[in-house]
């Protein structure tokens, strides 16, 4: 398995350890709820160091990502990012990622640690305009601050000031007496928080100072389990689970992240754009469970009489609400919010109903 910077620390503080992604990750330490608790209430850290980072530059870098993204990053003004997907040619998406205007002609396209070998042939094949392309993943290491206590923590730490880094946007900068710190403000987690990236030869030093700086805070170390949940609650979409190679954009509801701007010729543009005038035949929903129970990825749903009309992507138990939601492909004419539906939980039908996300206001 591939290791972060941060694997033989985590194995040290005794984290319940497992393959993610061909990665040795923490899968948690204290427990999901507890570790979920402190990230909603206080501050913990993550480590993303798996993420895929790729550099695309020249004067055909914007050019390259019109080409290969939905959303429209001719309008993304310096210093922020934005969320995007890589259409493919069947109507599917290959990967959600995030796009960050870091300099003039220069984009840093950060992508899921999963799909990271897949993104880069993808990034490359498409490359018929002459883009500089560097897969910078090896050499970029990243941690996740989260919580409504993550501010005052890091700003003990840096001159930057945090406050002045509005939702999807970043900067570089100092952090920790460590330069060329990338500090971000894109939260996986719907608690507030910035990301950092930087060298891994800096790792420990970044690693040590957050963990002294937020001793008065109670910060602590986060595991995958926790990211789930915490994303769920909030209806952020997972690849691999909410996304994948079969699902469009249109589908997944991220429609928001399509444009059909002129002069953007992105792959798969006429088929998405038949489906957004036409409509879909399946919707991505949330729901709650109005039994008890816990819906699993891959579980039916079904309506009142027992017919299948889609399955769960998502579930859990949500450690906020105390009750087990989810998100899931349904029939169209069921994905509206109020719609009565059914989970199948061994062999029970658990009534539920759709929601609007998120789950945690």
């Amino acid at each position: 398995m591939k290791t972060t910077p941060f694997t033989d620390v985590h194995i040290a503080l005794g984290a319940k350890m497992h393959e993610f992604a061909g990665y040795n990750m923490p899968i948690e330490y204290s427990g999901i709820i507890d570790e979920h608790n402190t990230v909603v209430n206080g501050v913990g850290v993550f480590d993303v160091s798996h993420m895929g980072e790729f550099w695309v530059k020249g004067p055909h870098a914007l050019e390259l990502i019109q080409k290969i993204t939905s959303n429209d990053a001719s309008k993304l003004p310096l210093g922020k990012a934005q969320y995007t997907c890589f259409p493919n040619e069947t109507g599917g998406i290959v990967d959600d990622l995030l796009v960050y205007h870091y300099e003039p002609e220069k984009y840093l396209l950060v992508v899921n640690a999963s799909n990271i070998d897949k993104d880069w042939n993808w990034c490359v094949s498409h490359n018929t305009v002459g883009a500089e392309l560097e897969n910078a993943s090896d050499r970029m290491a990243q941690l996740a601050i989260q919580g409504p206590k993550a501010t005052e923590v890091l700003q003990r730490l840096t001159p930057v000031d945090l406050s002045s880094i509005p939702y999807y946007a970043f900067t570089t900068g100092e952090f920790a007496g460590c330069p060329q710190v990338i500090i971000s403000n894109t939260g996986y987690t719907g608690a507030g928080g910035f990301e950092l990236y930087f060298y891994p030869e800096d790792a420990k030093k970044i690693w040590d100072a957050i963990f002294e700086a937020g001793k008065p805070e109670g910060i602590k170390p986060i595991g995958l389990g926790a990211r789930d949940t915490l994303r769920l609650e909030m209806g952020f979409c997972l690849y691999g689970n909410d996304l994948d190679d079969t699902t469009s954009p249109i589908e997944a509801g991220l429609g928001w992240i399509t444009k059909f701007v002129d002069g953007k010729d992105f792959t798969n543009r006429a088929e998405l754009e038949r489906q957004k005038k036409e409509g879909v035949s399946r919707k991505l929903c949330a729901f709650e469970l109005v039994d008890k129970g816990i819906p699993r990825h891959g579980y039916a749903i079904v309506d009142a009489e027992g017919k299948e009309i889609g399955h769960v992507t998502s579930g859990t138990m949500s450690p906020t609400l105390k009750k087990g939601i989810g998100m899931g492909y349904v029939q169209t004419a069921y994905a509206k919010p109020g719609t009565e539906i059914y989970i199948q939980v061994r062999n029970r039908n658990l009534k539920a109903q759709v929601v609007k996300a998120p789950f945690r206001k």
